[in-house]
């Protein structure tokens, strides 16, 4: 399991959680009053962490909803071909294939580390 349920008055920004089965950062939390037949409302406002997507959603506050559960990693670069790396894990010497981000390109390099996030079997380098 990648998840975990919690409810939508808990979550704050800067957090985490999945909108259509996509792991997103919280950018925004608003929440209205209780109205006369109903309880309070949140609307979050997301952004996709893999695919930096904006996304919005509303649900009561006592929804739940899922989290997801985002592994920090640290890999070392073994090779690099076109926009991506060839990576092995630091503890478990897995080796796999990532896509470069632009704003790391100048400092990709074989033998670097990188730092990289994985969540619902999804992959990013968040750090060189």
């Amino acid at each position: 399991m990648t998840w975990q349920d919690q409810e939508v008055r808990e979550l704050k920004e800067n957090k985490y959680i999945l909108i259509d089965e996509e792991p997103c950062k919280i950018v925004e939390i608003t929440t209205s009053k209780p109205g006369k037949h109903g309880e309070a409302k949140a609307r979050i406002v997301a952004i996709g962490i893999f695919d930096n997507q904006k996304r919005s959603v509303v649900y009561p506050t006592k929804h739940k909803v899922k989290v997801p559960i985002i592994e920090k990693k640290t890999a070392q670069i073994l090779s690099i071909s076109q926009n991506e790396g060839l990576l092995m894990d630091m503890e478990t010497f897995e080796q796999f294939n990532i896509p470069i981000p632009e704003e790391f390109k100048d400092k990709a390099a074989s033998g670097v580390e990188v730092e990289y996030w994985e969540s619902m079997g999804k992959r990013k380098i968040v750090r060189v």
